[in-house]
């Protein structure tokens, strides 16, 4: 009895051990199609299908032909028509000792696996597999290609109220204060450069806070030094890496529509820390805030049906909006904006995004 004990936990013991390759390899088949059927990575995965099924050799295809093989490549033709009629049936071809499966990423025919020597049950079930991968790869895909075209939708609307009154600002201090003239005409054109920056789709914390300190510099002009500026910023966090353009719009929305409709002075908070594998950044200001549901309907993207709002107010709804959306095509569904708000109780936005995520860097 205790033989036998010990031999269905030892089995047991092997099928845990086992499903954890397996869950490995699944997880490392993952990241090798991470790019789809191009660059490097298919390479690695054929090899690791080679080695998963027990098989003489792998072959991986896309429809223009192979892209990647392990172990000796077919010679015989018979194989190459194999995987041909797989494509044209849409359905795994079995002819020992090949077997071809097509590769279907949303029901559409992306390529296919030719396999030697594999069982035919499992060359099907990691197919599937490689399937499940490259569907992912197109979504990563299509999700940087969404948050690419928000950014440049962002850039494009560079409030004019905000350039021209920047201009018209520096112009009236020109006789007046010359050197505070210089100073913020320095400020605007390197505001101009960062928000016009073709370097890549990220920046570091420290930038946005930089270009985020020309603008209010410019915006204190403006407001003849009537605005209150505090900026905490904890110098772990500073390194961070976030999509570009993320703070600012948010500061502008509470200069814009925070501060500008109050009368006399006002305050504006920008603070970042760390939580946990978390960075927290906080722009607070003490403005005629919005009611919730507006803030709500801002989150939801609901601007699309406001064509009968004043032009302004459309802006305010795109730009937190574009934010939104951009922060949870990079991280997720759980990391859009927090907006906290009531009518004249001032307005608190809070960006919460990882500290480290895989394929989020600075160029």
């Amino acid at each position: 009895m205790l033989d036998g004990r010990r031999r269905r936990r030892a089995e047991q013991g092997e099928e845990t051990r086992s499903t954890a390759r397996l869950l490995t390899a699944v997880q490392e088949l993952d990241d090798d199609l991470r790019d789809g059927l191009t660059g490097r990575g298919p390479a690695q995965a054929a090899r690791r299908l080679r080695k998963l099924l027990g098989a003489d050799s792998v072959l991986l295809a896309d429809l223009g032909g192979p892209v990647a093989a392990a172990g000796p490549e077919p010679t015989d033709a018979d194989s190459g028509a194999l995987l041909a009629q797989s494509y044209e049936h849409g359905s795994p071809v079995h002819r020992p000792p090949w077997s071809a499966v097509p590769l279907l990423v949303a029901g559409e025919l992306s390529g296919g696996l030719l396999v030697r020597g594999g069982a035919e049950a499992e060359v099907t079930a990691v197919a599937a597999l490689v399937a499940r991968s490259l569907d992912h790869a197109a979504l990563r895909r299509a999700r940087d290609r969404i948050a690419q075209a928000e950014l440049r939708t962002l850039r494009a609307q560079i409030s004019p109220h905000f350039l021209h009154n920047a201009l018209a600002v520096i112009g009236a201090r020109v006789r007046t204060d010359p050197d505070r003239a210089r100073a913020l005409l320095s400020d605007f054109a390197d505001y101009l450069r960062y928000s016009f920056s073709t370097k890549g789709d990220y920046a570091t914390v420290a930038e946005e806070l930089q270009a985020i300190q020309t603008y209010l510099e410019l915006q204190r002009a403006r407001f003849d030094d009537r605005m209150e500026l505090t900026v905490r910023m904890a110098p772990e966090i500073l390194p961070v890496v976030i999509p570009f353009l993320v703070i600012q719009p948010i500061v502008e929305n509470a200069v814009r529509h925070g501060l500008e409709p109050k009368p006399g002075p006002g305050s504006i908070q920008v603070s970042g820390f760390g939580e946990g594998p978390l960075c927290v950044i906080e722009v607070e200001d003490d403005g005629v805030g919005m009611r919730p549901e507006f803030a709500q309907a801002v989150l939801a993207g609901e601007h699309a049906a406001t064509g009968g709002e004043p032009l302004d107010e459309r802006r305010r709804r795109v730009g937190l909006a574009n934010v939104d959306m951009r922060l949870r095509a990079v991280y997720g569904p759980e990391y859009g904006l927090v907006i906290e708000t009531a009518p004249d109780g001032g307005t608190k936005v809070v960006i919460r995004v990882p500290r480290f995520r895989r394929g989020v860097a600075a160029r």
